[in-house]
């Protein structure tokens, strides 16, 4: 019976993921009344407890050490792996994020326990832990159920909604000072490729490009629009291998896999390597000059045209609604 949950909490650029926001409440699914634990890493990670307390944490424990303030997957597993030891959770949930998929499987392995990846869904059946995630590039979903030992799992962002915010929930917050001996990894400097913005795998709105965007100039009408909605800007892998975009916007099946509210893909032809990355999408419109095109198999909107008409003219209707709404 899971009576406690810690919940690994991860920052990005100084800020709170949403993603570890989700997993509180994924926490609170397993723990069914238990307590819910946060932990979060590196000195800068305090400021965050009481946002942690306030989306379901019933306390949270910081890790300081001068090792912690640039991630490495040694210093990382090391400092969770004291606080399991310190806490005996009978549960962990991390976000499969580039740094859950690094940490989670090592800890894994270190406690020699299972892990279920890219959860979808969490379900508590009287004890009994179901999770559900997508196998065969998403064409399927899996249960998978935990019946006994550590219930570790990472969860997939945008699918597990995270609770309200409640700004009168209090609770204890405590600093403890972990060992991290030699590490293999020394960071010196991180040089961020991706533009500023809206994070691509938690983003609620993406505008993505393929090789119809013709070249990296082309991507500028993709994040106009986006910047209307609020969104980010995704490439298919062929608009990567050209040259027209960076391969960390990269959606697809070895790129970054995206559930927002809406999808808008331009230019692209539907590939099932990228489809893999983009089908479970809630809505998906289509832009493509092909009315042939695969793409238009899995959205829920087709537009059949030139994405460099089309585009222009859903902006400038965009910045209608929205001006409108501000009023």
């Amino acid at each position: 019976m899971v009576k406690k949950v810690l919940v690994v909490g991860e920052l990005r650029q100084g800020e709170l993921r949403q993603v570890s926001l989700e997993a509180i409440a994924a926490g609170k699914k397993l723990a069914a009344g238990g307590e819910i634990v946060g932990l979060l890493l590196g000195a800068d990670a305090g400021r965050h407890a009481e946002q942690f307390i306030q989306y379901g944490a019933d306390r949270v424990i910081i890790a300081e050490n001068s090792a912690l303030q640039a991630f490495t997957p040694d210093g990382f597993t090391q400092a969770v792996m004291q606080i399991i030891q310190s806490e005996n959770p009978e549960g962990m949930i991390l976000g499969h994020t580039a740094i859950g998929k690094d940490i989670a499987p090592r800890i894994a392995a270190k406690l020699n326990s299972g892990l279920v990846s890219d959860a979808v869904s969490v379900e508590n059946n009287g004890g009994e832990y179901v999770f559900t995630r997508p196998i065969y590039s998403g064409k399927a979903f899996e249960k998978v159920v935990i019946k006994e030992g550590l219930v570790l799992a990472t969860i997939r962002p945008n699918n597990i909604a995270a609770l309200e915010k409640d700004e009168s929930r209090t609770g204890s917050v405590s600093t403890v000072n972990v060992e991290i001996k030699a590490l293999r990894t020394i960071v010196k400097e991180v040089v961020r490729k991706a533009a500023g913005g809206v994070d691509l795998s938690e983003a609620k709105v993406i505008v993505s490009g393929g090789r119809g965007v013709k070249n990296e100039d082309g991507f500028k009408v993709l994040q106009e629009l986006a910047d209307v909605l609020g969104g980010a800007v995704g490439a298919s892998r062929g608009a990567c291998d050209a040259g027209y975009s960076d391969y960390a916007l990269q959606i697809g099946q070895t790129g970054k896999v995206v559930t927002p509210d809406l999808y808008i893909a331009c230019g692209i032809s539907g590939a099932i390597q990228h489809v893999a990355g983009m089908s479970n999408s809630k809505v998906i419109v289509a832009i493509n000059k092909d009315p042939e095109a695969s793409i238009f198999n899995v959205a829920d909107y087709g537009i059949v045209g030139d994405l460099f008409e089309v585009v222009p003219l859903l902006t400038e209707e965009f910045k209608k609604l929205t001006v409108g709404t501000a009023v």
